[in-house]
């Protein structure tokens, strides 16, 4: 038997002798069994509505309370991530996007033209966007560089638990992840044979697809509780030519 299943039997057992001995001792001292049977058939009686209170609205509410903390704790997880890597990485890809404009027609909005409509819009814009990573624009030097120097920042992200609850976020750090080995493994970048080529540049999209929507999504989480961090980001928005992380008036 396992320990921790050991110790439920153990304390229920224990749990059930000091209820028989306890209605005994009652019994012993008033000698009166109507009494006893009463309160014993009226407290089996309420078990189905305390279950209900217990199980279906008070369990139902505390993991509701602790699935928000954990979602804010993801969230805050997903920002560092983005000021780290994410939004760096998807300014790289980004160059070499041969449909950018789409996506800086949807996503180079002025931060104060942000509105809950037009987040919608633009994911619903997402959509209709087919990226296309020409890896030939890509410095993949530079970028296998980038992605080792945050190897080991990647790597703890990957070992907190919390980021499983988020299932496109988990898939995205597969993929970058995945993206950061396949560059590793190979020695010269400067002169791989086109069907090579045409593996990075799949492993590219498929970072790249999946960060633009991820960071979408995390500029509506900003918005709507940290519009200090929202500003922020907006002036270093990766699809707005004109941002500046500069205030200008």
């Amino acid at each position: 038997m396992k320990e921790e299943t050991r110790w439920i039997v153990l304390v229920g057992t224990a749990l059930v002798g000091i209820a028989i001995f306890l209605t005994v001792l009652h019994y012993l001292i008033f000698q009166d069994l109507h009494h006893i049977a009463i309160y014993f058939l009226g407290d089996l009686a309420f078990i189905p509505v305390e279950v209900l209170c217990v199980t279906l609205i008070i369990d139902q509410l505390l993991e509701s309370r602790e699935k928000k903390q954990r979602m804010e704790k993801l969230n805050m997880v997903i920002g560092i991530f983005f000021s780290r890597v994410g939004t760096p990485l998807m300014a790289r890809l980004a160059t070499a996007d041969t449909c950018v404009m789409p996506l800086r027609n949807e996503l180079a909005i002025r931060p104060g033209d942000w509105t809950a409509d037009r987040f919608r819009a633009a994911q619903a814009g997402l959509s209709d966007w087919h990226c296309k990573v020409d890896p030939a624009h890509v410095d993949r030097e530079a970028l296998r560089e980038f992605l080792q120097s945050n190897e080991d920042f990647l790597l703890r992200i990957m070992e907190n638990p919390t980021i499983f609850e988020h299932e496109s976020f988990t898939d995205l750090m597969f993929a970058v992840t995945h993206l950061e080995e396949e560059l590793s493994a190979r020695g010269d970048l400067s002169n791989l044979p086109p069907t090579d080529l045409a593996h990075l540049e799949t492993d590219m999209e498929r970072v790249y697809s999946q960060l633009v929507p991820e960071w979408l999504k995390y500029m509506e989480y900003l918005r709507n509780h940290y519009p200090y961090l929202f500003s922020l980001a907006m002036r270093q928005n990766p699809f707005d030519k004109m941002a500046s992380v500069v205030v200008m008036g």
